[in-house]
């Protein structure tokens, strides 16, 4: 019962952030699902440039933490964001790769 009081009096405190968080979520779904299909490469690109910031956030904000569970979650917060980052690089290879001229074969 008191995890959910605790839980009650942050999301009470916490408000204004939680809407940002929303707005920002919902935005972004719009946004990115009303991108052409040409500009996906370099939208990719930029993600995986923030992402590449939110890995150094991490990494900063758990240089700070002070307590083990903050620690773990800003380690699990750099593991994802880095495999964030390489696989939209990968990804972001292959379709570069699709328009690049082939050799003519004789």
């Amino acid at each position: 019962m008191e995890i959910l009081e605790t839980a009650i009096s942050y999301v009470g405190e916490h408000q204004e952030m939680i809407y940002v968080i929303v707005l920002a979520i919902f935005v972004g779904f719009v946004l990115i699902g009303n991108v052409p299909s040409v500009l996906h490469t370099p939208l990719m690109s930029g993600a995986n440039a923030m992402s590449g910031v939110v890995v150094i956030g991490a990494i900063i904000v758990m240089g700070y933490a002070d307590s083990m569970p903050a620690k773990i979650l800003g380690l699990l917060a750099v593991i994802l964001g880095t495999f964030n980052v390489v696989g939209g690089f990968v990804v972001t290879d292959r379709m570069l790769e699709m328009f690049k001229k082939k050799p003519k074969s004789e």
